[in-house]
């Protein structure tokens, strides 16, 4: 449908199997030049040829972690340089480690939130200057139910994405006379390979019989969603957290 021709978009942690590349291959499909960035530099460049060759153009791919403001700036700064406007960002770099708070080392907890709200920070700051220059941009926030939810052993991720939430409707009431839309999504359960890293095989299954649909959304069901916060279906929405979630109690 071209809903974003001609717009330029950044996509944190684009370059694995979940929502972070459906979403930008969501936007490729509406015509936007879509940043690739991940932490991973193989998976990165992966991406983006495998979407060069599926769209027949050019995608920026950038080896960028989101704890880190240099790489951050740089990213940004890089985005510029090839298109000379950023119109989108799309929040999505996570890390979840799972540890009862009694036990949990300081290093897990920093790095969850380091990478969660601290990198949903950072690149939000570098992508406001341009933004408020132009008078005009969209971001959203990856979000998650266990923000509002009780979760076992994970306590610095639904700290981390409750985080979030609240961080999205400040930066939202800050930047709305500007012109730029902040909102925030809450997937409940979404699989892809890199899951069974983190949770045990019984807690995936777990999280699937509380979806009433039976199943986990497909990371396509989320970017659609995502392009629907990021596209003109949304101009009078800002400061929302939309849960895409089939689950029950």
């Amino acid at each position: 449908m071209g809903m974003l021709e001609g717009q330029v978009a950044i996509v944190t942690a684009a370059a694995g199997a979940g929502i972070g590349q459906a979403t930008a291959r969501r936007f490729a499909e509406e015509g936007a030049e879509v940043v690739i960035t991940d932490a991973h530099a193989r998976r990165v460049e992966e991406t983006a040829d495998a979407l060069r060759k599926e769209f027949g153009r050019d995608f920026l791919g950038l080896e960028v972690d989101v704890t880190n403001v240099e790489q951050v700036n740089t990213m940004v700064q890089a985005a510029l340089d090839r298109y000379g406007r950023i119109d989108i960002l799309v929040n999505n770099a996570a890390r979840n480690i799972l540890s009862p708070v009694r036990d949990m080392p300081d290093e897990t907890w920093h790095t969850v939130i380091n990478v969660c709200l601290n990198g949903t920070f950072y690149c939000t700051r570098a992508v406001l200057p341009p933004m408020l220059e132009r008078k005009t941009g969209k971001i959203v926030n990856l979000a998650s139910v266990v923000g509002w939810e009780a979760a076992v052993d994970q306590a610095a991720y639904a700290a981390a994405k409750a985080g979030i939430m609240a961080f999205t409707r400040a930066v939202a009431a800050e930047v709305a006379g500007a012109g730029i839309r902040v909102n925030a999504v809450a997937p409940s359960f979404s699989p892809n390979p890199f899951l069974e890293r983190i949770y045990p095989k019984e807690m995936l299954e777990a999280f699937e019989r509380r979806e009433m649909f039976g199943r986990g959304a497909d990371p396509g069901e989320i970017a659609n969603v995502i392009l629907f916060l990021v596209s003109d279906l949304s101009s009078y929405m800002t400061g929302e957290v939309l849960s895409v979630s089939s689950q029950h109690p």
